[in-house]
């Protein structure tokens, strides 16, 4: 069976003073302090939330 494919994303940014619908999909995507990363199936939803907080997340190359 194939391997899933997976995305490492890291919070670079504060959900401190944003809108109450980026702070949830931070915490959608497993993020809560500055630094912390987390690994997820790489999904065109995970995707979406990627981009709807791309300002305050990015995409680690490992």
């Amino acid at each position: 069976m194939a391997e899933k494919k997976t995305v490492t994303v890291r919070q670079t940014g504060s959900p401190i003073r944003r809108k109450s619908d980026q702070r949830a999909t931070l915490q959608g995507l497993g993020l809560n302090r500055l630094g912390r990363e987390v690994t997820l199936e790489d999904t065109p939803a995970v995707r979406g939330m990627i981009a709807r907080v791309a300002h305050m997340v990015e995409v680690v190359e490992k």
